[in-house]
């Protein structure tokens, strides 16, 4: 389903490239702080760290009041994490809920600890050094192996106002920057100074470049490479509050309208080991079911149960695998979640469909929208308000509209809150016994703004509308509050929209009194823990969660997807910087609308794009109403396309399944950079045109239009395609090879000495599970004495099954 902002019309009319902007706001005319002095530090006792005091210098005006006393807390938590910790001495302050993201809590303030002074200048652990300076107190973070800095606050002044909190660090040119999302990065995966990087959870389209999208991840990966030896570390700041983060090459600053100044610093030293690092901290990504990793079909506009189930006979008839129908809103009774449309998928039929399609081993998923009818006739909303689970503006529930009309959203930070939601779930199962879920449009979205009533002189929503997302309730802008107009403006939606622009406002609040303003982007959070706590206890099996809004730690329990893109050629290009973004953000079960959302792919571009989408992690064709059809039988070139590289995937699946368990157990991301295999292969440090599947699987899919060839990088070695095993690549530098890449081709290379599971195959990963395995052992290739420089293709019989 699109978001409010991407209607057809929106997308035809709206779609604005960000790339020129700059962040006026970041800019005052008067200086923002003066920084603060340490006056004292002590060295915790009990459960170890140090403990600062900090004292405000002097006080400025701008952006609000300083906050005078600060406290700081440090902490080597593992050989290769440290914590660093500043919030007010005086007062609490907001940050993430131990509850939704499990950590250790800091000495909580005017705590008795058992202390005794610290004197030394820098406080070691295994692996990091964290150093200071008393007046003005800046940090340094070290790697103790060889004095490299990782992270100097020295470049700028910590500031610390209520609503604005401001650090810097030093980077060196050298060093490669990745992470800082959810946003569609049109220069690849590496991070490029002046590009603006706002987080703060939007219900805006994908197809908007260098704009605060879905989710909010504050962390990046540095990967430097000095002397020809890399090394890699990440920094997490903790926060989710808006923020925006100014990178300018030599410098990277934060500027955060809230919470505290939370930072978790990892060692690596290699790629994959700053995730294992991470993932340690935010959770280990969810282990998914072993037909997850099969193919996806899915479409907004399956109008009724009998299109749906032509879908899946269409795919049969075309032999193209596919293990799992999807339904977008199309099911619901008048979008109402938890319901069926009485006449188009009348309950009897649906089940009996779903009975034939578990039987041969497929599976059914549906979404749902965390907006709750205002229906006084409607089940799921009397139960919501009995037990009084809503978000709540100046004490009512909060007004808001999207599909079904006027609608309240449930407030997943309630305890109550929660086992309503799970409740609902279980009922709804009782219903129709679904596979999975699909939470969507929880970032969260609203097709209005501000404050909203019932309109008394029009009906909300309109009989008959084609154009469900204009607001039709009686709403005025909310700007009496700081917390809807703070002093700080955030680069929000890449224009410095409103913060409850389109959203809920922000002055709402949520059980305990937390603001909207705080909690904004852990909604989709806190709505997939509590949707997985639903399916875990109903199924006793993995579940299966998609949620298009993601913070910190999601990955633990759900999938996701980069939302509504365009079905053009730079965004199946932009798909690759976003999927694998996401490998490093902890959430490495992630893919991209096949084919594009909106509007109408053409048949090459379909071509390419099911060649590149059976190697995301997540495989899924998904499609706007608005849209022609575009299941990969309608074209015959294109079902020729699908059947050989779903028919790859299938035999893969043993490998996928064994990435998903290594993903679950270490972080490692499924699909990863290249540099995470070859970490001193500096010229794969920007490369976003290719990715690798696991250590050893390189994809090289074409990116452009009317190619029949296409221009791959392979680090130095044998490489052998994977389709056919006879031919190789052997590699000596990072030039560039051309690679022969007919209509109906993808390139897939396998490295040398890898030993790589396969089966045969099938329709269904039910079916491909129970064929004869093959073991892929490659050998390197000695190159042949007349060898160009550079790399050639070969032909050989030293790879083994």
């Amino acid at each position: 389903m699109p978001s409010s902002s991407t209607s057809p019309l929106h997308l035809a009319l709206c779609c604005v490239t960000l790339l020129s902007l700059h962040f006026c706001a970041a800019v005052p005319t008067t200086k923002v702080g003066f920084g603060y002095r340490l006056v004292s530090i002590e060295e915790n006792r009990n459960g170890g760290g140090l403990i600062g005091h900090l004292q405000l210098k002097r006080s400025t005006s701008a952006y609000g009041p300083d906050i005078p006393h600060l406290r700081l807390f440090v902490k080597h938590e593992t050989k290769d994490r440290l914590r660093v910790h500043i919030t007010d001495a005086e007062e609490g302050r907001w940050e993430v809920p131990y509850n939704l993201l499990p950590r250790e809590h800091p000495p909580p303030s005017g705590s008795k600890a058992s202390t005794t002074p610290f004197t030394a200048s820098e406080y070691a652990g295994d692996e990091l050094i964290f150093s200071y300076t008393s007046d003005p107190f800046t940090f340094v973070v070290k790697r103790k192996a060889n004095g490299q800095t990782l992270f100097d606050s020295s470049c700028g002044t910590i500031v610390f106002k209520d609503q604005y909190l401001e650090i810097s660090t030093h980077l060196p040119k050298t060093a490669s920057l990745y992470g800082l999302g959810e946003n569609t990065q049109p220069g690849g995966i590496r991070l490029r100074p002046s590009d603006p990087y706002t987080l703060y959870t939007t219900d805006i389209s994908a197809i908007n470049l260098n704009s605060d999208l879905y989710g909010s991840h504050p962390v990046y990966m540095d990967l430097r490479n000095e002397g020809g030896e890399a090394a890699a570390h990440a920094v997490l700041l903790l926060n989710s509050n808006g923020m925006d983060v100014l990178y300018t090459g030599t410098e990277l600053t934060y500027k955060v309208i809230g919470g505290v100044l939370d930072f978790y610093f990892f060692a690596g030293p290699s790629p994959l080991a700053v995730v294992d690092q991470y993932t340690a901290l935010i959770g280990r990504p969810a282990p998914m079911p072993y037909w997850a990793l099969g193919f996806h079909q899915c479409r907004w506009g399956y109008k009724n149960l009998s299109v749906v189930e032509g879908v899946v006979e269409g795919y049969k008839k075309a032999r193209i695998p596919l293990d799992v129908i999807w339904n977008d809103d199309d099911h619901m009774d008048a979008a109402k979640d938890f319901t069926l449309d009485p006449v188009n998928y009348p309950r009897p039929k649906l089940l009996d469909f779903l009975s034939r399609i578990h039987s041969q081993g497929m599976k059914y998923i549906v979404l749902i929208d965390p907006g709750i009818a205002v229906n006084s006739s409607y089940g799921v909303y009397q139960r919501g308000m009995a037990k009084d689970v809503f978000i709540k503006y100046e004490g009512k529930p909060y007004l808001a509209q999207v599909w079904p009309g006027p609608v309240y959203f449930p407030d997943y930070l309630n305890p109550n809150g929660v086992a309503w939601w799970v409740d609902e779930i279980a009922r709804f199962h009782e219903l129709v016994p679904v596979d999975g879920l699909w939470i969507d449009m929880n970032e969260a979205s609203n097709f209005c703004t501000g404050k909203c009533e019932l309109p008394a002189n029009h009906s909300c929503p309109v009989p008959g509308s084609k154009t469900p997302w204009i607001c039709c309730l009686d709403c005025k802008n909310i700007t009496n509050t700081r917390w809807d107009e703070p002093p700080y403006k955030i680069n929000a939606s890449g224009s410095q929209a409103p913060l409850g622009s389109k959203t809920i406002a922000t002055s709402a609040t949520h059980y305990g009194g937390i603001l909207e303003y705080n909690a904004h982007s852990l909604y989709g959070f806190s709505q997939a823990i509590a949707t997985h706590e639903a399916l875990q206890g109903l199924q006793g099996k993995r579940p299966f969660i998609l949620s298009r809004s993601t913070f910190v730690g999601s990955g633990a329990y759900a999938a996701h997807w980069t939302g509504d893109n365009k079905g053009n050629w730079v965004n199946l290009r932009y798909s690759i910087s976003t999927v694998l973004n996401f490998g490093l953000f902890g959430m490495p079960m992630v893919g991209s609308d096949i084919c594009g959302f909106y509007p109408a792919p053409t048949e090459e571009l379909c071509n390419r794009w099911i060649q590149l989408g059976a190697f995301y992690p997540f495989s899924r064709d998904h499609a706007n109403f608005a849209s022609p059809r575009q299941e990969l039988y309608v074209w015959d070139s294109v079902a020729k396309s699908a059947r050989n590289a779903l028919g790859m995937r299938y035999k893969l699946l043993p490998y996928l399944y064994t990435l998903n368990y290594e993903a679950h157990t270490s972080g490692a991301p499924m699909a990863r950079p290249v540099f995470f295999s070859f970490p001193n292969f500096t010229a794969s440090y920007g490369l976003s045109t290719q990715f690798l599947l696991g250590s050893s699987v390189m994809v090289s899919p074409v990116l452009n239009k009317a190619k029949t060839k296409v221009k791959a990088m392979f680090p130095p070695g044998t490489w052998y395609n994977l389709f056919d095993m006879t031919k190789a690549v052997i590699s000596k530098d990072e030039r560039y090879i051309t690679l022969d890449a007919p209509l109906n081709e993808i390139n897939v290379h396998v490295y040398q000495n890898t030993i790589l599971p396969m089966q045969r195959g099938g329709m269904i990963s039910k079916e491909a599970r129970a064929t004869p395995f093959t073991l892929i052992v490659s050998f390197p290739l000695e190159p042949p004495k007349e060898m160009p420089e550079g790399a050639c293709t070969w032909t050989t019989t030293s790879a083994r099954r």
